[in-house]
C-alpha cells in the first residue's frame, strides 16, 4: 500500500488519520481523471512526490494547537491537505485563484471529512487585509520575488516555502531568496534553509528545500 510510506515516517498516527491518508490516493486519482491538477506521471507517485513532500514541513515544526495557517496557491491541496490531516487541532485556509483546482481541493476535503480546513477561490492579494495567519505555507507557487510581497503583513510567525534549487551563494535559489527578501523588507538573518533529503532519505528529494522566513 502506497500510504505505508506515510505511516513509516509518521508512526504515531491515529486510526482516523491513517484512514484519511489512505483515502487520498483513490480520491486524487478519481478527480485527476476529470480535472488534471497532478501530472499523469506524478499521480503514480502521489504519496512520495506530493503527500510526503508536503509533510516535510511537519519535520521542521510541530504547529501548536489552535494555530491558523494559510496555504497560498494550494492547487489541488498541497501542502495544506496533508498537513491538515496531521494537525487536526490547527485551522487551515487553502487559497487558489484557479477555480478547477480549488474544486478538487474542496472535493478531497469533503471526501475525507476534514473539519479544520476552509477552501477559498481567490487571489491572496484580494483577501481582506485585516485577516492574518500565524503561518503561511506554499509549494513553489511562484518566484519568491513575487510571493513574499504578496503575503507581506499577512502572517505573525513565519512562512514555510517548499522549492527546489541551489541554496549556496551564487545558486539560483539563493539569488531568488535575496531578491525576494529585498522586495519584502525581510532581514537575511530571518531566513533558514533545510534540505528535505536530510529529512526523508529518498532520491526524489535531492535538491528540494524548505525555506523558512521568520517574522
Amino acid at each position: 500500500m502506497e500510504e505505508e510510506l506515510i505511516y513509516k515516517e509518521f508512526p504515531f498516527l491515529s486510526e482516523k488519520q491513517k484512514q484519511q491518508f489512505a483515502q487520498l490516493g483513490p480520491l486524487y486519482r478519481e478527480w485527476n481523471a476529470m480535472i488534471n491538477v497532478i501530472s499523469r506521471k506524478d499521480i503514480d507517485s502521489l504519496y512520495l512526490h506530493h503527500i510526503l513532500h508536503s509533510l516535510a514541513i511537519a519535520k521542521i515544526i510541530d504547529f501548536p494547537s489552535g494555530s491558523s495557517i494559510m496555504d497560498v496557491g494550494t492547487g489541488g491541496g498541497f501542502p495544506g491537505i496533508p498537513l491538515a490531516i496531521l494537525f487536526p487541532e490547527v485551522q487551515f485556509t487553502l487559497v487558489d485563484s484557479v477555480g478547477k483546482k480549488i474544486k478538487v481541493a474542496q472535493a478531497v476535503v469533503d471526501g475525507i471529512g476534514l473539519e479544520n480546513v476552509r477552501v477559498m477561490n481567490c487571489r491572496v492579494e484580494d483577501m481582506d487585509r485585516k485577516e492574518k495567519f500565524d503561518f503561511i505555507v506554499s509549494r513553489a507557487v511562484t518566484d519568491l520575488g513575487n510571493f513574499l510581497p504578496w503575503v507581506r503583513g499577512r502572517y505573525t510567525k513565519g512562512i514555510f516555502y517548499l522549492k527546489g534549487g541551489d541554496l549556496n551563494k551564487g545558486g539560483e535559489l539563493y539569488a531568488e531568496i535575496e531578491q525576494g527578501i529585498k522586495k519584502a523588507g525581510i532581514s537575511k538573518d530571518k531566513v533558514s534553509g533545510f534540505n528535505i533529503a536530510d529529512i526523508f532519505h529518498y532520491e526524489f528529494f535531492e535538491g528540494k528545500r524548505i525555506i523558512f522566513f521568520a517574522i
